[in-house]
């Protein structure tokens, strides 16, 4: 391994790298991006292959002849494993397998005989992105990356589409700049030997739902297991959130097991009526050697804090900006106490229950005992008799789906049971949405809804496997956040191997009135006590949200003044500003801002990260036009970058 500069990466876990191919001409892009602290990876060659920002402990590589193989992230791969398989390797394809197969949470990077190959994970936790430079394919597992070495502006037509709420598949996988592609969770950059032939080829697709409960839950147990022994097998302290429901219950349980000492953290909520803070202990209780940490509920930022400071270098706009103080704010205090990574039970929700989406197909194969479930839920969630059987009977594939709701952005949002039992929830606009912002939305997504195909034929799959997307992408931006904050974070249930096997269990035994998590009480019972196991229920916060608005609104109406969003004609500055005059306003309890409000952070964040340049002018000032260095992304034929060999998302 070279480096061009002194490593002086940004921090633990938050590696990242652009990949080139094998060619002089890459080998001249290259130079664009090494930067100080910057390291570089060469192919057999000697021309560069990766340049970016890793730790040691971050990767692991491995060369046999022509073959070079690198692994970013969490995995349990050594060298020598790792170095078997490249020597085996004759085809680049056949990394499908051990993409298939290997625990953990990375991105699978190779190159063999000029060959490249550039792939994160299924969940969408882990992303690569690719562009043309002077004709050199580029790829790299951040979209910022690749945007700044073309200097080009946000497109503002992806703007007014991430206002929608919330963004539906496919529209939210497209990145924030036009001439960047995004590679979908699933599938693989291939380039060839030219350079000119790139291809997205799809290595995994969700696994048929035909596993009993029985069956299933030791696969669950199994993955989870290995999930959180690829983060504590090396000792040293982790800490873990507590919250006392189950997700994070049985993360703080299976860490326990491992050689790691353990640190668990607790948040009591501030409702009276919050019940996590009696079930954490309970936990606790039955966790002897670990320490129990539990703060003080009024030291807990509320949702919406911090919006003006944010700075973080982030690759598109994320509503998790609006807890961003909450996730953060005890991570110094843990590495104080020695932690070295935070674990969370963050997807146990997307994982182990899934959507009742899924009764739509059951009500046709199994109408007897669909219907008795239906009853179960109807009684649950207070849906209309109408209303369940209206939604029953809408048979309208996705495509008509999205193009139809295109027509109603300004509409009020349907009923529970038909967001629960269709495609999912439809976007929607608001009323401080400019008419230019609402026509491009509407057209962005009509023209989305010609070619869309859902992640899945079932509609139940298509929904639990966007709502896993929708999860991570969150998550990916944490992450990053966390790992500049000092103590990395890490979520085992968004694990290839732990999804998977959840997915593959039969969804009316996943999910049902009648039991609370059922798989992973089923797939934890002799490694969490069964008292832990009984809880039906999870905290809403809503509190802290509804505290957040009236706490934080002349930080909201300050978020409006000189909008960066408003400047651009895509929203109503001053009917926000009043909003956040009003933050008792009704609707403003279902987050209809955060929307909004996660484009106005990004793109304050992006000015400040860009003021020095253009004389303190941010480059997505001017007229879309890149900045220095005056570099354009090449427009290759819509054949060179098709997903060949690819089933489609």
């Amino acid at each position: 391994m070279t480096e061009a500069h002194a490593s002086a990466g940004p921090g633990p876990g938050d590696a990242h790298v652009a990949v080139f191919p094998d060619l002089d001409a890459a080998a001249t892009v290259a130079r664009f991006f090494a930067r100080p602290g910057t390291r570089t990876l060469p192919h057999p060659s000697g021309r560069p292959w990766l340049v970016g920002h890793w730790r040691d402990d971050e990767m692991v590589t491995a060369r046999a002849g022509s073959t070079v193989l690198a692994l970013i992230g969490c995995h349990t791969v050594d060298h020598d494993e790792l170095h078997r398989h490249a020597a085996r390797l004759r085809d680049i394809a056949q990394l499908d397998a051990p993409a298939r197969t290997l625990p953990g949470s990375f991105h699978l990077l190779a190159t063999l005989d000029g060959r490249l190959r550039a792939q994160g994970t299924a969940s969408g936790l882990r992303l690569v992105f690719h562009t043309l430079i002077d004709g050199v394919p580029v790829a790299a597992t951040r979209a910022d990356v690749l945007a700044e070495a073309l200097g080009l502006a946000p497109d503002e037509e992806q703007l007014a589409v991430r206002l929608l709420w919330p963004v539906p598949h496919p529209l939210g996988e497209a990145p924030m700049w036009r001439g960047v592609t995004a590679v979908p969770p699933g599938e693989a950059l291939v380039v060839g030997p030219d350079g000119r032939t790139v291809r997205h080829s799809r290595w995994w697709t969700p696994p048929e739902p035909d596993r009993t409960l029985a069956a299933g839950a030791p696969r669950v147990r199994e993955t989870l297991i290995q999930a959180v022994d690829a983060r504590t097998r090396a000792g040293g302290t982790v800490s873990c959130d507590l919250s006392g429901g189950l997700d994070s219950t049985t993360i703080c349980f299976l860490a326990d097991r491992s050689p790691a000492r353990v640190v668990a953290s607790t948040w009591p909520g501030r409702d009276p009526a919050d019940t996590d803070l009696q079930w954490a202990e309970q936990a606790a209780r039955f966790l002897p050697d670990t320490e129990h940490v539990v703060w003080d509920a009024d030291a807990s930022p509320l949702v919406y804090t911090g919006l003006l400071s944010i700075d973080d270098l982030l690759d598109e706009p994320t509503i998790g900006v609006m807890d961003r103080s909450r996730v953060l704010h005890h991570l110094p205090a843990m590495a104080e106490r020695g932690s070295r990574l935070h674990l969370t039970g963050i997807g146990g929700d997307h994982v182990a229950w899934c959507s009742e989406a899924y009764y739509h197909r059951l009500a046709r194969r199994r109408p007897l005992f669909a219907l008795r479930q239906l009853r179960g839920f109807r009684a649950l969630w207070q849906w209309p008799l109408g209303g369940t059987l209206g939604a029953l009977a809408d048979s309208r594939p996705y495509g008509r789906w999205l193009a139809d709701e295109a027509g109603h952005l300004h509409d009020p949002l349907p009923k529970s049971v038909t967001c629960g039992l269709g495609w999912g929830v439809p976007p929607r606009l608001f009323d401080w949405v400019t008419p230019d912002a609402a026509r491009t939305a509407r057209r962005a997504l009509r023209e989305a809804a010609a070619s869309a195909e859902p992640l899945h034929p079932d509609r139940g799959m298509h929904a639990d496997l966007e709502q896993i997307r929708s999860c991570t992408r969150i998550i990916r931006q944490w992450d990053r956040m966390a790992a500049r904050a000092g103590v990395p974070m890490a979520s085992p249930f968004l694990d290839d191997r732990v999804i998977e096997a959840c997915l593959a269990v039969r969804p009316e035994e996943r999910v049902t009135p009648w039991a609370y998590k059922p798989l992973l009480g089923a797939a934890m019972r002799g490694i969490v006590p069964d008292v832990c196991l009984r809880r039906t229920n999870k905290a809403a916060a809503s509190m802290d949200a509804a505290d957040g608005l009236r706490q934080h609104r002349a930080d909201l109406a300050e978020l409006w003044e000189d909008s960066h969003l408003a400047r651009l004609g895509l929203v109503d500055g001053e009917a926000l500003r009043r909003l956040a005059r009003r933050p008792s306003a009704p609707g403003l309890r279902d987050a209809i801002l955060y929307s909004t409000i996660s484009c106005e952070v990004w793109l304050r964040g992006l000015a400040l990260r860009t003021a020095p340049t253009t004389e303190g002018k941010a480059p997505w000032h001017c007229d879309s036009e890149p900045t220095s260095p005056p570099r354009k992304p090449d427009t290759a034929p819509s054949s060179s970058t098709s997903a060949t060999g690819s089933t489609g998302s």
